[in-house]
């Protein structure tokens, strides 16, 4: 792995060489605008660290859903259990502790799990115009959750025919790649008048089972081969030798999404925007639960997700210069998302389904006030979601159907988030720019048990009330046209929700996870500290961040009843729950480097590197689980008029075992007996304007089909890889 690292630095070394006679050079990095989250702001302004993906580079990756996406880019790590899933790390922070937003509206909703999530597949790259990622504590401008930062995913927009050049415009795209035969069409149409129109996108994607590499990474031994899985035989469980043990059988799924957008603006110059996208998978099968062994052989004979429905429907409002002066933008959204999980033992023929369906809906009213060298943003956010939980089994041979306890209380749950905020930046003149905000709120919780019977809980019902505040301040300060440093301190908070306070869960390796009502808000405070190089020739970025966790939630063993061991669904479990631990910290840096040695031909890299410690009462300390190995990428990319390709390769440090966290979500059964080995895949990507309406993309992935497994996943990334895509513009 250092081999990367030095190659790493002596990129910026020769970068810095090449930053002499450079007098008449010009950037226009000024110029470049972050969805910051309701409005536009400019980059070079803003003292949080972002990073961002247009439009060509996301059709260009020609990745094969939104989380490998964002693994490709090198900007974020991404864990995954199974094929249809991908669980983006932001700084050691992961699922409930970032915050997921489309189109400015936040997705984490009251059962989103400090675990590992799946939900950003549902997020169709054909839909998507550009993603923002947020790096640190962001609950000023975000709210709660936003304690390792945000990624805000912004869909494609119905335009008007100012901004078209013809009524009717759109594309249509389709890929086919080898490594799990997956197929891929969608489309999307635009249709335009002078103050009307109307955008429709839709997208279907089946994928096969996944191959994993066949060849040895390095010294270490191939690991995740698949050499038997069940299959069900005229009703009987059947321990089956699979054909080829390095395809990953079953991971198989298929994804469908539809976008529509009606933009209208009358003679007031007031705009009217409904957004409405909907998504919907088949079964995905978990496979790292499908991969656990006991004495019997594989451990389970059945699990899988069920359908992961996503429903977004949104109204908006918005007008220039409306309000005293200030752009506004009124966001009324309900979203409906139904998610299942269904699993058996090999050989128990009782299958356990258990369903949650949750309704969320906010309000958001957002404003923007410019002055001749300053702007206010300020707002308020209210969101209400509520849970349904039920379960029951059925057995797959005579289908007689029982109740068994629900992953979430069985009665009414609920939370309700009401918060005002408001943030000023100001530049002072051309060398400071600096910011100050703040956002305070009230949370309320409710969760019930109706029945009771199954488990016995010593309690009917939970609520909380949490008054919520966060702050922010920052700066960034040009010493010259070419070299900035950048400062930034902010506070972030996440309340505790019906996931945190109320699931019974069986998690990995015998661990029962129980309630604990006495949790509380996990805060955060982040320091980042770093600098800025741009030149023509040279872009050097390099950020120094210090976040301190005070009650940090994670699991621990726990009692129940009094007893620290109980039988759940046959097994003798440990009991853990979440906790508030005293202290927490997570320290690391990122470096970002971009040489351009013509105006064709590039080299960009880049290198995070993150360590995270949970600090004990004695203060000693032990591993803080999410915390990646260091990761990044390096490529060289030529881009002509006709023709783009990009040689680059994708890396991850070592990660030894007694690094792991072993109470928490790092997944040491899925791992090596060693930890997580390091790696690195080369890989291949080019795009051909074949005319003026046709782009061909065509590259191979992971080149020397290298077997690995990245750091706490369930499942073998992808062999190597050919694919072939193809896009009509009319």
């Amino acid at each position: 792995m250092n081999k990367f690292i030095y190659a790493f630095f002596a990129c910026a070394t020769i970068g810095f060489a090449q930053t002499k006679n450079t007098t008449n050079s010009t950037t226009t990095l000024d110029e470049v605008e972050v969805n910051f989250p309701k409005f536009k702001k400019k980059k070079s302004t803003i003292s949080q660290e972002i990073e961002s993906l247009n439009q060509k580079q996301i059709e260009f990756q020609n990745s094969q859903s939104t989380a490998d996406l964002l693994q490709n880019s090198g900007k974020l790590f991404v864990q995954k259990s199974q094929q249809g899933g991908g669980s983006p790390v932001i700084r050691g922070f992961e699922s409930n502790r970032i915050l997921l937003l489309i189109d400015g509206v936040r997705q984490n909703n009251l059962i989103f799990r400090g675990g590992h999530l799946q939900n950003v597949i549902t997020i169709d790259q054909n839909i998507i115009e550009n993603i923002d990622v947020f790096y640190g504590s962001g609950s000023t401008f975000f709210g709660s959750d936003a304690l390792g930062g945000a990624v805000n995913f912004t869909t494609k927009k119905a335009k008007f025919l100012s901004e078209k050049t013809k009524t009717f415009s759109g594309s249509i795209n389709t890929r086919y790649s080898t490594v799990n035969q997956e197929k891929y069409i969608g489309f999307d149409v635009n249709y335009a008048t002078k103050n009307f129109a109307l955008l429709t996108a839709a997208s279907f994607n089946s994928f096969g089972d996944l191959n994993m590499g066949r060849s040895q990474n390095g010294n270490n031994d191939i690991f995740g081969i698949r050499p038997f899985y069940i299959s069900n035989n005229n009703g009987t469980d059947v321990m089956t030798p699979n054909e080829d043990i390095f395809l990953q059988n079953p991971s198989g799924y298929t994804q469908f999404s539809i976008m529509q957008k009606l933009l209208y603006q009358n003679s007031h110059n007031f705009k009217h925007e409904i957004n409405m996208q909907f998504s919907n998978s088949s079964n995905i099968p978990r496979y790292d639960r499908l991969s656990e062994t006991n004495s019997a052989g594989l451990r389970f004979a059945e699990w899988y997700y069920g359908p992961q429905k996503r429903l977004f429907l949104n109204y908006t409002l918005s007008k220039e210069k409306a309000i005293f002066g200030s752009d506004f933008k009124l966001m009324t959204t309900y979203q409906n998302i139904e998610e299942s999980r269904h699993n058996r033992n090999f050989k128990n023929y009782n299958l356990q389904n258990r369903f949650e369906k949750v309704n969320m809906f906010s309000v958001d009213f957002d404003l923007q006030k410019k002055f001749e060298k300053s702007t206010l943003y300020y707002g308020i956010n209210t969101v209400y979601d509520n849970l349904k939980s039920t379960a029951f089994s059925n057995n797959i041979n005579t289908a007689a159907e029982n109740s068994i306890n629900t992953r979430y209380p069985n009665g009414d749950n609920n939370t309700l988030k009401s918060e005002i905020y408001a943030s000023y930046n100001n530049d002072f003149n051309d060398k400071l720019s600096w910011n100050l905000g703040g956002r305070v709120g009230y949370t309320t919780l409710k969760s019930t048990i109706t029945d009771n019977s199954i488990l016995k809980l010593p309690f009917n019902n939970i609520e909380q009330n949490n008054v919520t505040y966060s702050f922010s301040t920052g700066m960034v300060y040009k010493t010259s046209h070419y070299f900035s440093l950048i400062g930034n301190l902010s506070s972030g908070y996440r309340v505790p929700n019906i996931d945190d306070l109320s699931k019974i869960f069986e998690s990995a390796g015998g661990l029962l996870i129980v309630p604990n009502v006495n949790l509380k808000s996990e805060k955060t405070i982040t320091g980042d500290a770093g600098f800025k190089v741009e030149t023509k020739e040279f872009e050097l970025e390099n950020t120094y961040f210090y976040t301190k966790f005070t009650d940090a939630i994670v699991t621990d063993k726990f009692t129940f009843n009094g007893q620290s061991t109980v039988v759940f669904d046959g097994v003798l479990s440990q009991v853990v729950a979440n906790q508030n631990k005293e202290n927490a910290f997570i320290t690391g840096f990122s470096t970002k480097i971009k040489i351009n040695f013509t105006s064709q031909f590039h080299l960009d890299a880049t290198l995070n590197y993150i360590y995270g410690r949970i600090l004990n009462a004695d203060q000693s300390q032990i591993p803080l689980d999410h915390i990646s190995p260091l990761y990044g990428k390096m490529g060289l990319n030529y881009t002509s008029k006709r023709y783009s390709a990009d040689l680059f390769i994708l890396f991850n440090g070592r990660k030894p075992i007694d690094q792991f966290n072993t109470g928490g979500e790092d997944n040491q059964i899925y791992a090596t007996k060693n930890g997580s080995p390091a790696w690195q895949t080369y890989n291949f990507k080019t795009a051909v304007i074949f005319s003026k309406n046709i782009t061909f993309y065509t590259g191979v992935e992971n080149i020397f089909d290298i077997a690995y497994r990245t750091f706490s996943s369930g499942i073998n990334a992808p062999g190597r890889n050919f694919y072939f895509s193809a896009k009509y513009n009319f």
